[in-house]
């Protein structure tokens, strides 16, 4: 399903794979996290970092009406501090959503699949 916005010129349609490279990418840029998570464990993988092409594994994009929630499944590195993290992905979520594809995002929830050592 793809998020619909709709414009005085007509209806944008942004497939979910572009949301997620993006969302994948402002995720993976915050220090101290290792990786994306995939949001099926059992079936892909537990705790295994998604690499660049599979970011849509680990991230999921629902709309319903005007509003646009993002889930974002991340590992972060062993001894980090999980909330600072998280408001940190939340804020540049929101902030590359709005600046690259004009999509406001009312609510970027993150979850932490796992816990690495770095250096595993």
């Amino acid at each position: 399903m793809a998020v619909k916005i709709q414009t005085e010129q007509g209806i944008v349609q942004i497939e979910n794979d572009v949301i997620a490279k993006i969302v994948g990418g402002a995720a993976t840029d915050n220090y101290g996290v290792v990786g994306m998570a995939s949001q099926n464990p059992l079936r892909d993988g537990i705790n295994q970092a998604l690499s660049g092409d599979n970011f849509a594994k680990g991230v999921v994009v629902r709309q319903q009406d005007n509003a646009v929630t993002v889930d974002v499944h991340i590992i972060v590195g062993y001894g980090m501090k999980i909330s600072e993290i998280s408001k940190s992905v939340q804020a540049r979520v929101k902030n590359d959503l709005n600046s690259m594809l004009g999509i406001v995002a009312e609510e970027v929830n993150v979850i932490v699949q796992g816990v690495r050592v770095l250096g595993e």
